[in-house]
């Protein structure tokens, strides 16, 4: 049993290449194998989105504060609240973030395929972003 205590792990900021505003990631659970899943609570302040990315064995998000975005490519954007859970199925491209006038945090649990999480892509643009 690892017992991780609150306030043991850093938080840390979404990396620039993979996000558009300010994001802050705070690591709930590495994995450790043979299990293959991670899980992050993830902080997005107003405006703060992911880019375009998929995972190989899929995501799912749960909602615990503010009201946020996710939208799957050439689909309408779906508005998320607190308690809403978001199945994002192997290989979906798609991003999620807050709403364009409130911060959304989120916890986000994907397993690794082969070492490997997430596929990153192209930047979610301001256009995409505010319209359907």
């Amino acid at each position: 049993m690892d017992i991780k205590r609150s306030g043991s792990q850093s938080s840390g900021n979404g990396p620039a290449e993979w996000f558009t505003g300010t994001v802050r990631i705070d690591p709930l659970f590495p994995v450790h194998d043979p299990a293959r899943a991670a899980g992050n609570a993830v902080t997005f302040d107003t405006g703060a989105r992911t880019a375009w990315h998929t995972h190989p064995l899929g995501q799912v998000l749960i909602v615990t504060a503010g009201s946020g975005r996710v939208q799957l490519e050439g689909e309408p954007i779906q508005e998320i609240h607190p308690g809403d859970v978001v199945w994002i199925q192997p290989g979906e491209k798609h991003w999620h973030g807050a709403a364009p006038t409130t911060t959304m945090t989120h916890i986000a649990i994907q397993e690794a395929l082969d070492g490997k999480a997430v596929d990153w892509m192209e930047k979610v643009s301001d256009q995409q972003y505010l319209h359907n």
